[in-house]
């Protein structure tokens, strides 16, 4: 038996590897200290981060206003002339309200189509969140790299429009508003859209789309953009996801496409008090600007006039570069994949250096691995949530000790899979044994090739491995310095995938995570499976679960800056004459229980109107409340008329106390045609029916108290059963309350309604009989269904 090679060299390899790749990604230092004013700089990005994010800005209250003022001096200091965009949108997400879009425009010399950078300077409501990363880096990142392409005196072919958005953070509403009211927006080519999903990490790439991404996927190519993080799977999932970003807006709307650029790490923090300076990376800021130069350079002279294209490219990103290459070529590869695989199956045998007992023992252990890895994986992260239920007061579904549980369990899924192969076994067998991986690989890559073309470069780590596998074959003996050498396209394509998934997606990703470490962990099983010592191995991956695991423990609190969300709302019924305190959470804090008590009852039925939330978020507890002396909304019928067979309303809801938001209901049965809210039907609004999901309408978000006036008409037979929750932003603050200070350790939940005096009443129709008018000769119903 040959000896084994050591074992320790080639682990400490492969960690340099990996850290050499997650080096790679993004700018890792912030010394701009000397920087010429050509040059973006992340200091002088920080100080706009700062003056955006001093306190919350959510559209509707008076801090809002300021930060427009600031946003709007900033371009006039620039010297652009600056205009202001403001109208009603009725969105998507069933969202109204009246938006401000700041609005400049950096002339060319005669281009066809223009450039569009895009960002919101709204923040979250509800949760009081500051809104540095989500979206002040990224009004940031367009005037500080506005400023320094001005001060280089490019002479650009294609005019630049600069829109910050209102409204983004509430239903896309500052988009909507721009893309079917602003005369600018038929004219715009290509859109860049800066966004963040978290506080850190790196800034992901993901362009959106008419048809097909190859022209955009060369001209990004063509950038030379110095830390590119892509990849086309996130492009084809990204495809088949509900999307909500104000570039979908462009693109479903004004068939505008374009790119979002978002760093998604300490997702945690997205929406929340905490995402504020502190919590802001420089490091991702700087990789937000390390896009903006070079795309701004190349676009502003591009022809943004012949971007559409019905065919796709595959396309990721290597250390400090980009590879792409069209969809066409995956099935090709995946063919070539299987005659080399074939060939060396065949070579192999005669040789007699493959046999198929092994090969057999090899798909058996391979299986078993890839099986007991995610189990373990599925059924502890389920154990931990048991353990820990405060875990899932992280809506995000991402915990602050979350990098330790990816850690905890890809280590242990790694010393579950050296565990089914931890006897010391001949090379020879042990390359026997990489046969069932290799194949996986490849029909794997044939189901790519049909069904996700988007991540067909999984194709080029299986390459790798065949060129090890190759080597084995002709020479038959392996070489440790090859088989780390052709490890590297495995770990530099799949290992940000590991840490990314379960950031953005929640830790309830874990099993797969595990799972797909083991699977390259089978393509890399002729580093692994020469190794000395396996068995050693095992403990040191095990013993390194189990310190991630107790690190994880030791931080599973809440404390100052890795706070607890909680709610708190005045919920008062006005049928009822009843009012109650109420929560999402899960169970009640003891800030929460000074209203609630010790013994809430289930808060079933306040989730009568439900209301729309990011996650689907119910009521959870309740107790009875005070009375208190609030003045509800007035309710004028304006028009109450029957013609023919329809019944048409105009309702005014004015409010009688300062409000932020109205949700408007209806009962299921009670159809609704030719919506028009404030004068503005929906943004997708097609044939004359209404179309909603469960009773709710819409949500107003109030602007300087402006009542809400809808105009639609029903089947003249319809019962009218509607209902409003009227709701303010201000029970820590409003006088007429008397609530103790949240503790630091506590923070606003986001996503949902919270810290909000909620007021529920009946939409009452005129005591008088409705108004009888002769029928219309048009009906219309009869598109209503379209």
């Amino acid at each position: 038996m040959k000896k084994k090679f050591g074992s320790l060299p080639t682990i400490f390899a492969l960690s340099a590897i990996i850290v050499f790749i997650f080096y790679s990604m993004m700018p890792n230092s912030v010394t701009d200290q000397n920087l010429p004013m050509s040059e973006f700089s992340t200091k002088r990005a920080l100080k706009i981060v700062a003056e955006i994010a001093e306190k919350p800005h959510y559209i509707g209250s008076a801090n809002h206003d300021a930060v427009a003022e600031y946003i709007t001096g900033e371009l006039k200091n620039l010297g652009l002339e600056t205009e202001i965009q403001q109208g009603y949108s009725l969105t998507e997400w069933g969202s109204l309200t009246k938006s401000k879009n700041i609005i400049a425009t950096m002339k060319g010399t005669g281009g066809e189509k223009s450039l569009l950078l895009l960002s919101h300077y709204d923040s979250a409501p509800h949760s009081k969140s500051y809104g540095a990363a989500d979206d002040a880096s990224g009004v940031a990142t367009i005037l500080e790299g506005v400023r320094a392409f001005l001060h280089q005196k490019t002479v650009h072919k294609n005019d630049i429009v600069i829109l910050f958005t209102d409204a983004e953070e509430i239903g896309l509403n500052g988009a909507a508003l721009f893309v079917q009211q602003h005369a600018l927006a038929r004219n715009v080519g290509a859109v860049i859209n800066f966004e963040a999903r978290g506080t850190s990490g790196p800034s992901y790439m993901l362009m959106e789309v008419n048809k097909g991404n190859a022209e955009m996927v060369r001209h990004f190519s063509e950038s030379n953009v110095p830390y590119p993080a892509c990849n086309s799977l996130m492009y084809s999932i990204y495809k088949m996801l509900p999307n909500d970003t104000d570039l979908t807006v462009f693109r479903e709307n004004g068939k505008i496409q374009g790119f979002n650029f978002a760093f998604i790490d300490d997702h945690f923090n997205y929406h929340t008090q905490q995402d504020d300076l502190q919590h802001l990376n420089p490091a991702s800021l700087a990789h937000h600007g390390s896009y903006l130069m070079p795309l701004m350079k190349h676009f502003s002279d591009a022809d943004l006039a012949s971007l559409d294209t019905p065919d796709d490219s595959v396309y990721f990103n290597i250390p400090y570069g980009f590879i792409n290459y069209p969809f066409s070529w995956n099935f090709p590869l995946f063919i070539i994949s299987i005659v080399i695989f074939c060939g060396l199956l065949f070579v192999g045998f005669g040789k007699r250096v493959l046999n198929g007992k092994d090969i057999g023992r090899g798909f058996l252990v391979f299986s078993g691995a890839v099986f007991v890895a995610g189990i373990l994986a599925f059924l502890g992260w389920r154990a931990i949530l048991a353990a820990y239920p405060q875990y899932t007061d992280i809506q995000q579904g991402f915990t602050y000790n979350g990098h330790d549980y990816i850690a905890a369990f890809i280590m242990l899924g790694l010393a579950a899979a050296l565990w089914f192969y931890r006897r010391n076994i001949p090379e020879m067998q042990t390359m026997n044994y990489a046969v069932a991986p290799i194949l996986l690989w490849i029909l794997i890559n044939g189901g790519i090739a049909s069904f996700l073309p988007g991540a067909g470069f999984f194709i080029i780590p299986t390459l790798a491995a065949l060129i090890g596998f190759a080597y084995f074959i002709v020479t038959q003996k392996t070489s440790q310095f090859l088989n780390v050498l052709l490890a590297i396209p495995a770990l530099a394509l799949v290992a940000p995938f590991l840490l990314a998934l379960p950031v953005g997606l929640g830790l309830k990703m874990l099993y797969g995570v595990v799972a797909l470490a083991v699977l390259v962990f089978g393509l890399m099983l002729p580093v692994f499976g020469t190794m000395a010592a396996k068995g050693r191995w095992v403990v040191v991956f095990l013993l390194g679960s189990i310190g991630f695991m107790l690190h994880a423990h030791m931080h599973s609190g809440f404390e100052p800056g890795k706070a607890k969300p909680n709610s708190l709302l005045y919920y008062y019924d006005a049928e009822k004459q009843k009012a109650y305190w109420t929560t999402y959470d899960n169970k009640p804090d003891e800030w929460t229980k000074l209203y609630l008590g010790d013994h809430p009852k289930k808060a079933t039925l306040l989730n009568k109107d439900k209301l729309y939330s990011k996650y689907d978020s119910d009521f959870s507890w309740c107790a009875e409340a005070p009375l208190k002396d609030l003045a509800a909304p007035q309710i004028d019928f304006i028009k109450d008329t029957i013609i023919g067979n329809f019944r048409y309303f105009n309702i005014k809801i004015t409010p009688n106390r300062k409000v932020n938001r109205y949700d408007i209901f209806a009962a299921e049965k009670m159809k609704l045609y030719n919506l028009k809210a404030n004068g503005i039907a929906h943004l997708n609004q097609k044939g004359s029916l209404y179309k909603r999901k469960g009773k709710r309408i819409l949500s107003y978000y109030v602007v300087d108290n402006e009542p809400l006036e809808m105009a639609f008409a029903v089947d003249r037979n319809t019962v009218f059963d509607m209902s409003l929750l009227e709701s303010s932003f201000d029970l820590l603050e409003n006088p007429m309350f008397s609530i103790a200070k949240r503790p630091l350790s506590t923070m606003p939940s986001p996503f949902v309604l919270n810290d909000a005096v909620a007021v529920r009443m009946k939409i009452k129709a005129s005591p008088r009989r409705p108004e009888i008018i002769a029928p219309p000769i048009e009906n219309i119903r009869s598109n209503a269904e379209n």
